[in-house]
Protein backbone atom coordinates (compact mmCIF):
# COMPACT_ATOMS: atom_id res chain seq x y z
CA UNK A 1 0.00 0.00 0.00
CA UNK A 2 1.46 2.98 -1.42
CA UNK A 3 1.51 6.55 0.58
CA UNK A 4 0.65 9.37 -1.25
CA UNK A 5 -0.64 12.95 -0.60
CA UNK A 6 -3.18 14.77 -2.49
CA UNK A 7 -0.90 17.72 -4.30
CA UNK A 8 -2.12 21.25 -4.67
CA UNK A 9 -4.69 22.94 -7.06
CA UNK A 10 -5.22 26.78 -7.71
CA UNK A 11 -8.12 27.76 -6.15
CA UNK A 12 -10.80 29.22 -8.71
CA UNK A 13 -9.95 27.08 -11.18
CA UNK A 14 -12.54 25.09 -13.21
CA UNK A 15 -14.00 22.08 -12.88
CA UNK A 16 -12.59 19.44 -15.42
CA UNK A 17 -15.75 17.94 -17.26
CA UNK A 18 -16.36 14.23 -17.36
CA UNK A 19 -19.53 11.87 -18.28
CA UNK A 20 -19.22 8.74 -16.61
CA UNK A 21 -21.19 5.43 -15.81
CA UNK A 22 -22.53 5.39 -11.93
CA UNK A 23 -23.76 2.02 -9.98
CA UNK A 24 -27.41 2.89 -10.64
CA UNK A 25 -27.01 2.32 -14.20
CA UNK A 26 -26.92 6.19 -14.80
CA UNK A 27 -24.44 8.21 -16.71
CA UNK A 28 -23.34 11.58 -14.70
CA UNK A 29 -21.50 14.61 -16.06
CA UNK A 30 -21.28 17.89 -14.47
CA UNK A 31 -24.95 19.05 -15.58
CA UNK A 32 -26.60 16.71 -13.89
CA UNK A 33 -24.94 19.06 -10.60
CA UNK A 34 -26.00 22.24 -12.40
CA UNK A 35 -28.58 23.23 -9.46
CA UNK A 36 -26.56 22.61 -6.57
CA UNK A 37 -24.54 25.46 -5.32
CA UNK A 38 -21.60 23.35 -4.30
CA UNK A 39 -20.03 19.71 -5.89
CA UNK A 40 -17.52 18.01 -3.59
CA UNK A 41 -15.56 15.35 -5.99
CA UNK A 42 -14.32 12.60 -4.26
CA UNK A 43 -11.35 10.09 -5.81
CA UNK A 44 -11.92 7.15 -3.95
CA UNK A 45 -12.68 3.38 -4.17
CA UNK A 46 -13.50 0.02 -2.33
CA UNK A 47 -10.62 -1.38 -0.92
CA UNK A 48 -8.46 1.00 0.57
CA UNK A 49 -8.20 1.30 3.92
CA UNK A 50 -8.34 4.97 4.01
CA UNK A 51 -11.33 5.26 2.08
CA UNK A 52 -13.13 2.56 4.07
CA UNK A 53 -11.78 4.56 7.42
CA UNK A 54 -13.79 7.78 6.03
CA UNK A 55 -17.11 6.32 3.90
CA UNK A 56 -19.19 6.55 7.01
CA UNK A 57 -17.71 10.69 7.33
CA UNK A 58 -18.15 11.14 3.65
CA UNK A 59 -22.09 9.52 3.58
CA UNK A 60 -23.19 11.78 6.12
CA UNK A 61 -21.69 15.42 4.97
CA UNK A 62 -23.80 13.78 1.48
CA UNK A 63 -26.61 13.64 4.06
CA UNK A 64 -25.86 16.73 6.02
CA UNK A 65 -25.73 19.16 3.47
CA UNK A 66 -27.81 17.74 0.74
CA UNK A 67 -31.13 19.96 1.93
CA UNK A 68 -28.29 23.40 1.54
CA UNK A 69 -27.33 22.42 -2.29
CA UNK A 70 -24.23 20.86 -1.69
CA UNK A 71 -23.98 17.43 -4.05
CA UNK A 72 -21.73 14.74 -3.82
CA UNK A 73 -19.82 12.54 -6.53
CA UNK A 74 -17.39 9.10 -5.66
CA UNK A 75 -14.99 8.41 -8.58
CA UNK A 76 -13.51 5.06 -8.74
CA UNK A 77 -10.35 5.71 -11.32
CA UNK A 78 -8.80 2.75 -9.96
CA UNK A 79 -7.65 0.01 -12.67
CA UNK A 80 -9.17 -3.43 -11.44
CA UNK A 81 -6.72 -5.54 -13.10
CA UNK A 82 -4.43 -4.31 -10.29
CA UNK A 83 -7.13 -5.06 -8.14
CA UNK A 84 -10.17 -6.68 -8.73
CA UNK A 85 -11.46 -5.63 -5.37
CA UNK A 86 -12.27 -2.07 -7.43
CA UNK A 87 -14.05 -3.15 -10.46
CA UNK A 88 -17.77 -1.95 -11.39
CA UNK A 89 -19.32 -5.14 -9.94
CA UNK A 90 -17.64 -5.13 -6.44
CA UNK A 91 -18.25 -0.77 -6.51
CA UNK A 92 -22.04 -1.85 -7.00
CA UNK A 93 -21.87 -4.18 -4.23
CA UNK A 94 -20.21 -1.64 -2.21
CA UNK A 95 -22.09 1.17 -2.65
CA UNK A 96 -25.34 -0.79 -1.18
CA UNK A 97 -23.19 -2.30 1.43
CA UNK A 98 -22.01 1.49 2.58
CA UNK A 99 -25.41 2.57 2.09
CA UNK A 100 -23.72 5.70 -0.48
CA UNK A 101 -26.40 8.72 -0.70
CA UNK A 102 -24.37 10.10 -3.63
CA UNK A 103 -23.62 8.76 -6.91
CA UNK A 104 -20.40 6.45 -7.23
CA UNK A 105 -19.33 6.39 -11.19
CA UNK A 106 -16.28 4.42 -12.48
CA UNK A 107 -13.44 6.54 -14.64
CA UNK A 108 -12.26 3.29 -16.42
CA UNK A 109 -9.76 5.20 -18.86
CA UNK A 110 -8.42 7.13 -15.56
CA UNK A 111 -8.50 9.87 -18.00
CA UNK A 112 -11.04 12.02 -15.46
CA UNK A 113 -8.15 11.09 -12.58
CA UNK A 114 -5.67 12.62 -14.68
CA UNK A 115 -7.56 16.08 -15.91
CA UNK A 116 -8.07 16.72 -11.83
CA UNK A 117 -4.40 15.42 -11.29
CA UNK A 118 -5.92 13.10 -8.16
CA UNK A 119 -3.59 10.55 -7.01
CA UNK A 120 -4.81 9.15 -4.31
CA UNK A 121 -7.91 7.97 -2.24
CA UNK A 122 -9.49 9.27 -1.22
CA UNK A 123 -8.77 12.73 -2.68
CA UNK A 124 -11.64 15.69 -2.39
CA UNK A 125 -12.03 18.48 -4.46
CA UNK A 126 -14.91 20.59 -3.43
CA UNK A 127 -16.47 23.55 -6.15
CA UNK A 128 -18.35 26.34 -5.87
CA UNK A 129 -21.16 26.70 -8.49
CA UNK A 130 -20.29 30.19 -10.51
CA UNK A 131 -23.31 30.79 -12.85
CA UNK A 132 -22.79 27.57 -14.24
CA UNK A 133 -19.22 27.15 -14.04
CA UNK A 134 -17.71 25.19 -10.97
CA UNK A 135 -14.16 26.62 -9.49
CA UNK A 136 -12.14 25.40 -6.91
CA UNK A 137 -13.14 26.20 -3.19
CA UNK A 138 -10.81 23.66 -1.28
CA UNK A 139 -8.80 20.89 -2.06
CA UNK A 140 -7.60 18.76 0.86
CA UNK A 141 -8.60 16.43 3.90
CA UNK A 142 -11.28 16.02 4.85
CA UNK A 143 -10.54 16.00 8.84
CA UNK A 144 -7.55 15.90 11.03
CA UNK A 145 -7.93 12.14 11.73
CA UNK A 146 -8.27 9.83 9.03
CA UNK A 147 -8.53 6.77 11.15
CA UNK A 148 -10.27 8.00 14.02
CA UNK A 149 -13.28 9.88 13.45
CA UNK A 150 -13.62 10.17 17.94
CA UNK A 151 -10.26 11.89 17.55
CA UNK A 152 -11.13 14.80 15.39
CA UNK A 153 -10.32 18.35 16.28
CA UNK A 154 -10.51 20.25 12.61
CA UNK A 155 -13.50 18.82 10.62
CA UNK A 156 -11.74 20.41 7.24
CA UNK A 157 -14.54 19.95 4.70
CA UNK A 158 -17.26 20.89 7.19
CA UNK A 159 -15.71 24.14 7.59
CA UNK A 160 -15.01 24.46 4.10
CA UNK A 161 -18.26 23.80 2.62
CA UNK A 162 -19.75 25.64 5.60
CA UNK A 163 -17.18 29.05 4.15
CA UNK A 164 -18.86 28.19 0.61
CA UNK A 165 -22.49 28.86 1.32
CA UNK A 166 -21.70 31.59 3.21
CA UNK A 167 -19.67 33.11 0.31
CA UNK A 168 -16.96 33.17 1.96
CA UNK A 169 -13.08 31.95 1.41
CA UNK A 170 -11.59 29.45 3.08
CA UNK A 171 -9.64 31.12 4.85
CA UNK A 172 -7.66 28.43 7.08
CA UNK A 173 -4.41 26.28 5.86
CA UNK A 174 -5.85 23.55 3.30
CA UNK A 175 -4.00 20.33 4.61
CA UNK A 176 -3.50 17.44 2.15
CA UNK A 177 -5.65 14.16 1.90
CA UNK A 178 -3.50 11.58 2.57
CA UNK A 179 -4.56 7.47 1.15
CA UNK A 180 -3.54 4.73 -1.08
CA UNK A 181 -2.28 5.87 -4.53
CA UNK A 182 -4.34 5.83 -7.42
CA UNK A 183 -3.75 2.35 -8.99
CA UNK A 184 -2.77 3.50 -12.53
CA UNK A 185 -2.32 0.94 -15.38
CA UNK A 186 1.14 1.26 -16.15
CA UNK A 187 1.09 0.06 -12.40
CA UNK A 188 -0.65 -2.66 -13.90
CA UNK A 189 1.96 -3.54 -16.79
CA UNK A 190 5.06 -3.20 -13.91
CA UNK A 191 3.26 -5.59 -11.49
CA UNK A 192 2.32 -8.03 -14.11
CA UNK A 193 6.22 -7.93 -15.79
CA UNK A 194 7.31 -8.21 -12.35
CA UNK A 195 4.86 -11.48 -11.89
CA UNK A 196 6.07 -12.99 -14.96
CA UNK A 197 9.53 -12.39 -14.45
CA UNK A 198 9.59 -13.90 -10.82
CA UNK A 199 7.79 -17.26 -12.65
CA UNK A 200 10.65 -17.34 -15.13
CA UNK A 201 13.25 -17.07 -12.37
CA UNK A 202 11.76 -19.38 -10.48
CA UNK A 203 11.02 -21.89 -13.56
CA UNK A 204 14.75 -22.09 -14.03
CA UNK A 205 15.60 -23.47 -10.63
CA UNK A 206 13.40 -26.19 -10.89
Amino acid sequence: MALEYSTPTKIGSKAPAFSLPGVDGKTYTLESFANAKGLLVVFMCNHCPYVIAIHERLNQIAKDYAAQGIAVIGINSNDPLYRQDDNFENMIKTAKEWGLVFPYVFDESQQIARDYDAVCTPDPYLYRNVNGNFELHYHGRLDDQWKDESKVVEKSMRLAIDSLLADAKYEREAFPSMGCSIKWKELTAQKLAEKAAKAAQESKHK
